[in-house]
């Protein structure tokens, strides 16, 4: 059920030292328990730099992520992220990986029954029970992106943050996993953050849309999605939200504004 905020980023800016300067203007953001976010932006916008700074992977230059109403100062255990490229170690199983990360000093001491029944349940939450003893060399790319995002469950996250996971996949597989996504939300609840460049993509699993646009990046845009999951069929509503995100990315691209300039 979708209620008061878990998530919250207020008035957060990145910058870095050196040319690249200011990365992210200031940045307003909530997120609901069970809802899913879609942020899409073209490439090199700060995506991935905002999703490390809500994952307490990076301190935000000014501003303040909070978490349930705590400051994050840090990875939270009650965090999880997963990037494009699954990252198992290659020397261990399946269900090894997946358990990898469950004694970090920042996660709760569980024991060893615990510790089973987590990772048992995250397999078998992703489909690859029969798999769970194969090394990452005999996975397929979308069994080793099921992995990740096994290893993700397996810590029980109220908040998951998925850094385009999809991108390198075929499109078949990678309408499986969107379709898993939409598992994994209605079985378990979980927030979830997707930093997608796929307008399509956003628009089959997201709740809302947030665009970023400029340099540095600014939210030029939101969208609420208020249709039934999965989305397949809606094409003539979809279509219309697509058509609305595309133009708003096309008036914030600098050469918009450039052509704009020439016109006056």
């Amino acid at each position: 059920m979708i209620g008061q905020t878990i998530l919250e980023a207020n008035a957060v800016t990145l910058r870095y030292d050196g040319d690249q300067g200011n990365v992210l203007d200031p940045f307003d953001f909530a997120l609901k328990p069970g809802e899913t976010i879609g942020i899409l932006g073209p490439s090199g916008v700060g995506k991935s730099s905002l999703l490390r700074v809500l994952a307490g992977l990076q301190q935000p230059s000014s501003g303040a992520v909070h978490i349930r109403g705590q400051a994050l100062w840090g990875p939270h255990p009650r965090v999880s992220i997963a990037f494009q490229d699954p990252s198992l170690l290659p020397w261990l199983t399946l269900e090894r990986n997946v358990a990898f990360g469950l004694d970090f000093k920042h996660q709760p001491q569980l024991s060893r029954a615990e510790r089973a029944r987590r990772v048992d349940e995250a397999i078998a939450e992703v489909g690859l029970s029969s798999a769970r003893n194969q090394f990452p060399d005999q996975l397929s790319g979308g069994m080793a992106q099921r992995a990740a995002l096994a290893r993700c469950l397996a810590r029980e996250p109220d908040i998951l943050l998925l850094d385009e996971p999809f991108g390198a996949l075929d499109e078949v597989t990678r309408s499986q996993m969107q379709r898993l996504l939409l598992k994994i939300v209605s079985d378990l609840g979980t927030a979830v953050v997707l930093i997608t460049h796929d307008i399509d993509e956003a628009l089959l699993v997201s709740d809302r849309i947030v665009l970023l646009g400029g340099s540095p990046a600014r939210q030029i845009g939101e969208w609420t999605v208020d249709l039934a999951k999965p989305r397949d069929d809606d094409v003539s509503e979809l279509g219309r939200l697509r058509v609305d995100i595309v133009s708003a990315l096309r008036r914030a691209s600098p050469a918009h504004h450039k052509d704009e300039a020439h016109a006056v």
